[in-house]
């Protein structure tokens, strides 16, 4: 187990610390969301939570783990990549037999290793947000150092319930690290889902501060708990809810505010960003930069399918900034390329943003136009077209500028986290528009559930439609 030095924290521990982090995060890392208890002849990870500095660790390393692994890894092996193969982002050009050809086929399996991995990588990184939840009630360290980091830890395990709940259906919520009781979990109906998951990202946005820990905006503050529950709001049809939240967010002008160049959006200090994953050393820069990008045909991993790059206007600054072209005697293919370092630099250039300014956008103008007021609808939609270099839409019905806006939210958002996938699921479209790909059927708008924890814990039973 590594932890990673981030100076940016300001944390340097003597050995005895660095020990009790070490054995901590050692008895978190289970195979299994259901094997998480701790040893009993390991040290108690009550140890962890004496002093701020080891407890704020801890959190940071969950963050850590996010970035390296599970479903927001900008690796291969997280959303932005499955789900761009798996919808209409992404051709696939490696191997067979590599797990990620059955997203783009179209024929996951319970048994394929990346179902695994989305489910089991999140539950232990659930688990490790329960542990410091439940380590933090017996920390003696000032009130206010305790709530930032309950509010963390509300945040992460909100946000991973709610992927996980996008891309499974009904899903166990685990709110314990008892083992007994997470070893016969059983799934609860995706609106009870919902609601806790709201619960403890309203709790998180009451606990964390305005402002962010570090200028570089790697720890969650409480716009960052609002701007999630704003896209939640909107996938259950609370347009108020959605555009109270997004407005929120969005009133906070001296905080963010949109890049004028648009090459500016992804770099590590935008005022866009409203939080985001440090570069695991320093001078590295995103895993979805080493992913995406490629200087010669054909390309070794994925590639944008066309009819993505061909459903851009030609004056569209995204396109001409945000996807790049490459050709050879034999063909052409264009890659993303959003984030443009895909080497390591003296100091790192970018970090891999999660949350940003644009959603907010587009998810108010959403839930503004379902609420009829196509005027504040339209406004917040060029607001984007605008940047983007294009003209302003006009008035137009209701259901032509929610067109508009689901049509924008493909070009502003692609090879991200999957919005793709969960706009095409929560809007109906998805069969529609995924039913001439090989390999769709209706019952794929979710994932299988895991082969190995159905074997496991038989209260997860039945497995999803289809499966």
């Amino acid at each position: 187990m590594k932890i990673v030095y981030n100076s940016k924290l300001n944390l340097r521990f003597s050995p005895k610390k660095i020990l009790l982090l070490v054995l901590f995060f050692s008895a978190a890392a289970c195979d299994s969301f259901v094997d998480v208890d701790f040893p009993k002849s390991q040290l108690s990870n009550t140890a962890v939570f004496e002093e701020y500095t080891t407890a704020s660790a801890a959190m940071a390393d969950i963050y850590a783990k996010m970035r390296d692994s599970g479903i927001l890894t900008g690796t291969q092996f997280g959303l932005s990549v499955q789900l761009g193969c798996y919808t209409d982002e992404l051709d696939w050009y490696d191997t067979s037999s590599d797990a990620s050809f059955a997203f783009y086929t179209n024929t996951v399996l319970p048994s394929n290793s990346n179902i695994s991995s989305f489910w089991n990588t999140s539950y232990n990184q659930i688990y490790a947000c329960n542990a410091i939840l439940e380590g933090l009630k017996s920390s003696d360290f000032d009130e206010m150092h305790k709530k930032q980091l309950q509010g963390e830890a509300l945040f992460v395990r909100g946000l991973l319930h709610f992927y996980l709940l996008q891309l499974f259906g009904g899903i166990p919520y685990l709110q314990t690290t008892q083992y007994m009781q997470n070893s016969r979990v059983s799934r609860i109906p995706k609106n009870e889902a919902y609601e806790r998951i709201i619960t403890d990202l309203k709790t998180a946005a009451q606990m964390l501060p305005p402002s962010y820990l570090t200028s570089d905006r790697v720890r969650p503050n409480s716009f960052a708990a609002l701007a999630l529950l704003a896209r939640i709001y909107l996938y259950k049809g609370e347009w108020e809810n959605s555009e109270a939240m997004a407005s929120a967010v969005l009133q906070q002008k001296s905080l963010y505010h949109l890049k004028t160049e648009i090459d500016q959006v992804f770099i590590k200090n935008s005022n866009e960003t409203i939080w985001q994953f440090i570069p695991s050393l320093t001078g590295k820069n995103t895993d979805e930069a080493s992913v995406f990008i490629f200087s010669s045909g054909a390309p070794p991993l994925a590639a944008l399918n066309e009819s993505l790059v061909s459903s851009f206007e030609k004056q569209d600054l995204r396109k001409t900034h945000w996807i790049a072209e490459v050709s050879n005697e034999t063909g052409i293919w264009h890659h993303a390329f959003k984030y443009k370092e895909s080497q390591s630099s003296g100091t790192s250039k970018e970090y891999s943003i999660v949350l940003r300014l644009a959603e907010q956008y587009l998810i108010r103008a959403e839930a503004r136009a379902r609420l009829g007021n196509l005027i504040g609808a339209l406004e917040d939609l060029n607001t984007i077209r605008s940047r983007a270099g294009l003209s302003s839409l006009q008035a137009e019905s209701r259901e032509l500028i929610i067109e508009a806006i689901i049509i924008e939210r493909r070009k502003e958002l692609f090879t991200e986290y999957g919005h793709r996938f969960f706009d095409l699921k929560r809007t109906g479209a998805i069969n529609t528009v995924l039913q001439s790909k090989t390999g769709w059927n209706d019952t794929d708008i979710l994932l299988p559930l895991p082969e190995s924890e159905l074997n496991l814990n038989p209260n997860l039973l039945p497995q999803n439609p289809g499966y």
